[in-house]
């Protein structure tokens, strides 16, 4: 099964349509099962075209994009999560080729205020696969330091929420770099959650962010913050940050992870 997740910094980016057909034309090229997007927005002046969905919502330009590509097989769960800038409703994404059999949508930060760009929700879907349950999960997560908005309560927050009792998978932007010990990496890990890049065959540097970028405004160092992440010790073939200027061009200020999961 492959996976990609992406931080998309969508409708913050230069030549934002060129990267959405770009996008598209790589996922018609790669077949990924599931995708994780981050940083899904739309406008909020907008009437939905379904559900909560407005016709400029990223990720419905990109199933457009993919439509005309031939590729018809996706579908999309969006949630949102707050608002930036009194111009775009920000969510998360879930774009899969397997029916969604239940979505899901649910906050885990202390804040539930839509005007607060510290506000997060959690986005999933669950599938059937090989004839059992798998749900995905798109998380944005809050960094580990912050006292109005801790990422450890963020983190036992959506761990109460998913079913620890079947397989699933947290994709996303979890503003934690790996690198500091004792923080919201390591946390991580002693919740049961195996890293898909630990755990693969073949790997790159997993770099997901170089230099400054919102959020990390003081950053020089190259930073491991968008993961992908099991509940099971799966066999992962390989994990490769892609988007970044060497495999496939930029197209955000996160570069994306693509893993192949071995079911």
């Amino acid at each position: 099964m492959k996976l990609l997740t992406l931080n998309c910094h969508s409708w913050q980016e230069e030549s934002q349509l060129e990267k959405i057909n770009y996008l598209a034309q790589t996922i018609k090229e790669k077949s990924y099962d599931v995708i994780a997007l981050q940083e899904v927005n739309q406008l909020i002046e907008e009437d939905c075209v379904y559900k909560n969905v407005k016709s400029s919502n990223f990720a419905y330009i990109l199933l457009q994009e993919l439509k005309k590509l031939g590729i018809t097989e996706y579908s999309l769960v969006w949630g949102l999560s707050n608002e930036i800038e009194e111009m775009y409703e920000e969510g998360l994404a879930i774009l899969t080729k397997y029916p969604i059999v239940e979505e899901f949508s649910f906050y885990v930060s202390k804040l539930v205020d839509i005007n607060n760009w510290k506000t997060r929700k959690i986005v999933g879907a669950k599938i059937i696969y090989n004839n059992r349950p798998i749900s995905f999960y798109s998380c944005h997560m809050g960094w580990w330091g912050d006292v109005e908005e801790p990422f450890k309560y963020q983190l036992d927050s959506l761990l109460q929420h998913v079913n620890q009792d079947e397989q699933f998978y947290l994709l996303g932007d979890f503003n934690n770099s790996t690198h500091l010990k004792g923080e919201g990496y390591d946390y991580l890990l002693k919740q049961g959650l195996y890293d898909t890049y630990q755990l693969a065959r073949n790997k790159d540097n997993g770099i997901t962010v170089k230099g400054k970028i919102n959020g990390w405004e003081n950053n020089k160092q190259d930073l491991r913050i968008d993961l992908i992440l099991s509940n099971q010790g799966v066999k992962v073939e390989y994990s490769n940050v892609i988007f970044n200027g060497e495999n496939k061009s930029v197209i955000s200020d996160h570069f994306g992870v693509e893993t192949k999961v071995v079911m």
